[in-house]
């Protein structure tokens, strides 16, 4: 066999990602539904989609992001659930709970998975003892019909690997004793961040199956695949060594929402927009960043659609600011148009400087009221005070679970 210098050293890193989450988390909750195929979605409406699917509904071919026609029309039966955002709160903070007691060294990746680092930890036992431990005090702590997937694995790579290895309930390890065989019974695209883009450039170097792309030597995959860094950050995760532990740079923030009712009407569009715009700026402040650029956008419809967007001098953060600047763009849209789904980016972001005093004193004043209206917010719950336009939209855009990072997530679950 050839000598592929795969990472040797002992496991230190478990995945763990909870089965079905929201779909599992309702069959919890509602014993009936255990059993049947279900299907979650944020809201009831006949342009909705599947945000997850029980493993009833996946066996039978139901898929996330598939829309509620599609899905029905492929199992008729399936029970369709609207989303209950304070019960995934609920178990969100159980499984951050149980994981962060198990080390400091916690990442949640997601609303329904994490991983555990436990380099340096104390823990003398094997991390399968600790997996299985671990699944155990989900089912006493959440839920007898809650279930988690664990892979273990030298890198964050193949833990996430082996976590999705044997679905659902599974407990898996990936490390250089078994690691060509799994590579050898896989697909290039069954391989965490290689997608049909991907999958077509290692085709394009005759690269068709993992173990291939696996012998690729690092300089063939820099020059002939990747054109770049990142074929030797593949060349490195795949052989087990770790790569992906670099914290990643915040890009944008942002909100959109599927009007539950399509309409051009301002004084319904306006007051959501809103409040999309304010949730957009307690974003920006939970994570300590101003903005330079706001880009909205919105699709009708009859299918078309408008974006226009617009990079600022001066740097803005508040709520006030957010709505005004979007505004003066959202209002240039096709008023005609009848709107279907709407939303707004902030970008161009950068380390907040609000901790420095200003030398004129409108600005100042602009930020302590800021700071005093969130203080109450987080002793009182999110949007105790806020602006008139935005509390009526409040009223009509519905909470959504939030996907990909839980910074977004841990505001909304920001209590006294």
């Amino acid at each position: 066999m050839p000598d592929f210098n795969l990472n040797t050293a002992s496991p230190k890193i478990m995945h763990i990602d909870l089965n079905s989450a929201f779909a599992s988390a309702e069959q919890q909750a509602r014993p009936t539904l255990r059993g049947r195929p279900v299907g979650v979605t944020n809201r009831l409406s006949k342009n909705c989609c599947m945000i997850t699917a029980s493993y009833e509904a996946k066996a039978v071919g139901v898929k996330v992001g598939m829309g509620m026609a599609e899905a029905k029309a492929i199992c008729p039966d399936l029970f369709v659930v609207e989303s209950d955002p304070p019960k995934y709160h609920h178990m969100y903070k159980k499984i951050a709970k149980i994981m962060q007691s198990y080390s400091p060294n916690v990442t949640m990746k997601s609303i329904d998975e994490g991983v555990i680092d436990f380099s340096g930890s104390s823990d003398r036992r094997s991390l399968t003892e600790i997996g299985h431990e671990i699944k155990t005090l989900v089912k006493q702590e959440m839920g007898c019909y809650m279930r988690v997937n664990i892979g273990i694995g030298p890198n964050r790579f193949l833990a996430k690997q082996a976590a999705g290895w044997h679905k659902p309930d599974g407990l898996d390890v990936l490390e250089a004793s078994n690691l060509v065989e799994y590579y050898r019974s896989i697909q290039l695209t069954d391989l965490t961040g290689i997608a049909s883009r991907f999958e077509a450039r290692l085709n394009a170097a005759n690269i068709y199956k993992p173990i291939q792309f696996l012998a690729a030597s690092s300089k063939f995959l820099q020059t002939r695949v990747f054109g770049g860094i990142v074929g030797e950050h593949w060349h490195q995760r795949l052989r087990g060594y770790e790569i992906d532990n670099r914290p990643t740079k915040l890009g944008v923030v942002g909100r959109q929402w599927v009007l539950s009712k399509p309409s051009s009407d301002d004084d319904f569009i306006l007051p959501c927009f809103h409040y999309l715009c304010e949730t957009t700026a307690k974003k920006l402040r939970y994570n300590s960043v101003d903005a330079r650029g706001v880009l909205v956008w919105a699709r009708f419809t009859n299918g078309q659609g408008f974006m226009l967007r617009k990079m600022f001098r001066s740097k803005f953060y508040t709520d006030r600011e957010v709505y005004r600047r979007a505004l003066i763009l959202f209002n240039q849209r096709p008023k005609h148009m009848v709107i279907q789904t709407m939303g707004i980016t902030c970008y161009m972001l950068s380390a907040s400087s609000r901790s420095q005093m200003s030398m004129f004193e409108s600005v100042n004043k602009e930020e302590w009221l800021t700071e005093a209206v969130d203080e109450i917010n987080d002793r009182y719950g999110n949007f105790t005070v806020c602006s008139a336009n935005a509390l009526a939209g409040k009223e009509l855009v519905k909470q959504k679970i939030p996907f990909g990072g839980t910074k977004y997530f841990e505001l909304l679950l920001k209590r006294a």
